[in-house]
């Protein structure tokens, strides 16, 4: 399988990064990055082939991730849709809606949209995919194989929904860091020095996070488990049930599921 990736941010270096340590061969990524810097550490990082403009080397592949910027989306495809032949067109931009996409690249269909989040730079993420009904089994699998390289994958069945993906897991981890902030200031109010307070709040969150992945038990039932009759959980939990601070979560989730299709209908705008 022969890899282009158009842009080389972030998510592309853990993609490649990823692949790489899968064993995938250097050989077969090519990397359409305009930034010379950018190129220059990609090449030296990975040994990949990199261009400053999708040539016919680059085109030559089986798939064609879309890693730059959903505002930068439109301008980048333009010069590509005299050159689709085929490839899987795997898109990693939040908001942008497959219609738009095809529609840019000349009316083509044979497309995936993905939401990454973060931890895909330390191989942990999670990836929703959602492929237009002509993609088939051959192509789906090749999107679980490069996502995969980050992370786990759940496909989505409903393109509606992947607003929703990003605004849980693709904003996700800023949640998490939002609550371990949070966490570790009450620590340092406490009277803990600020090592020992990250340390307190990021391990309790590692921990806790650990034991959820690992246990067929609900979240609620590990939650009651900790939280004994009368005891100091009981005590923190009821404070912040007082505060609906379950609430202003959803509240906040649904926030960025709706600022997600705003801006896909911006983005998508002739």
């Amino acid at each position: 399988m022969k890899i282009t990736f158009l842009g080389g941010g972030n998510m592309a270096t853990a993609l490649i990064g990823g692949l790489k340590k899968q064993g995938f061969s250097v050989a077969g990524i090519q990397v359409v990055e305009p930034v010379d810097e950018a190129r220059e550490r990609l090449t030296e990082a990975f040994g990949v082939r990199c261009a400053a403009t999708a040539d016919a080397a680059a085109m030559n592949c089986e798939a064609l991730v879309l890693s730059v910027k959903p505002q930068a989306m439109r301008e980048a495809l333009g010069p590509l849709a005299s050159h689709m032949s085929g490839q899987l067109v795997i898109s990693i931009a939040a908001g942008l809606r497959l219609a738009d996409i095809g529609r840019w690249l000349g009316g083509y269909t044979r497309l995936v949209r993905t939401m990454p989040n973060t931890p895909a730079l330390i191989g942990a993420g999670i990836s929703g995919l959602y492929a237009d009904p002509s993609v088939d089994r051959e192509g789906r699998t090749m999107a679980e194989k490069i996502l995969g390289a980050v992370g786990t994958t759940l496909w989505i069945d409903d393109e509606a929904k992947m607003d929703a993906v990003t605004a849980v897991s693709g904003s996700g981890p800023a949640y998490v860091f939002y609550f371990i902030e949070a966490l570790e200031s009450a620590a340092r109010e406490l009277g803990f020095d600020a090592a020992a307070a990250r340390r307190l709040a990021v391990e309790t969150f590692v921990g806790a996070s650990r034991l959820a992945e690992s246990s067929t038990e609900s979240i609620a039932v590990l939650r009651q488990r900790v939280t004994s009759k009368g005891g100091t959980t009981e005590a923190a939990l009821d404070s912040f049930m007082r505060d609906a601070i379950a609430a202003a979560i959803g509240r906040g989730v649904t926030a960025a599921d709706r600022r997600g299709r705003e801006l896909g209908d911006l983005m998508g705008k002739d």
